[in-house]
């Protein structure tokens, strides 16, 4: 059974202060930046062999982090890369015109045809997402790897594993830092390939996680 490991980046200034990200970039907060020692802390004995992150800085960071703890390199992936949100990156949410915040909530609220200007439909993000994670099946045999991803593109490609469709109403919340695991596996109980053992874990935070859509 291949075991992998989901982590979301830390806070950023962006989340903070409730601006849209995407494929955009804003450094970890201090808070970011704890965030991802105490996930390295959590999974420092957890026999972690690769860390592979979207080549995004907020999340390269992050895995900075925790590759030390876990004695490993840091491996990017532009596949893990966070959803192109398109002409609204860099944008605060408070800003949004009425015809704005229809293209961002089209996003999640199960709109199969959701997409903002110059972005990502839901269904590309699933793609690619699903490829990364593919691509851990052809790492050694024992190997136990863990991916540093984003909001958005998590929560698409572990509830696409439990059978929604891509552009699904959003209702998985994986906070800054928080932790998934899902497995490849045969089971006489459990359908055959990718299953969630877990999802959105944040017991390793001694502070709530923000969430920039959520507060």
């Amino acid at each position: 059974m291949l075991q992998v490991y989901l982590v979301r980046h830390g806070e950023t200034q962006w989340n903070a202060q409730r601006r849209i990200q995407g494929q955009s970039d804003s450094p970890l907060t201090e808070v970011g930046e704890r965030q991802a020692w105490q996930v390295a802390e959590r999974v420092r004995n957890y026999g972690i062999t690769h860390v592979i992150t979207s080549d995004l800085g907020r999340t390269r960071r992050t895995a900075e982090i925790i590759a030390r703890a876990c004695g490993c390199e840091v491996i990017a992936d532009a596949r893990l890369r966070e959803l192109n949100m398109g002409v609204l990156e860099q944008r605060n949410l408070d800003t949004l015109t009425q015809e704005e915040e229809q293209w961002r909530r089209q996003l999640v609220n199960g709109n199969p045809e959701g997409r903002i200007p110059q972005g990502e439909s839901m269904l590309e993000v699933s793609l690619r997402m699903h490829a990364a994670l593919d691509a851990c099946r052809a790492l050694p045999a024992g190997s136990k790897p863990l991916l540093v991803s984003h909001g958005m593109a998590l929560g698409c490609l572990v509830s696409t594993i439990l059978g929604l469709p891509a552009w699904a109403e959003r209702r998985l919340r994986l906070r800054n830092c928080s932790i998934s695991r899902v497995d490849f596996q045969q089971s006489a109980w459990l359908a055959n390939g990718w299953i969630v053992e877990t999802a959105g874990d944040v017991s390793h935070l001694d502070a709530p996680a923000l969430d920039e859509l959520q507060r």
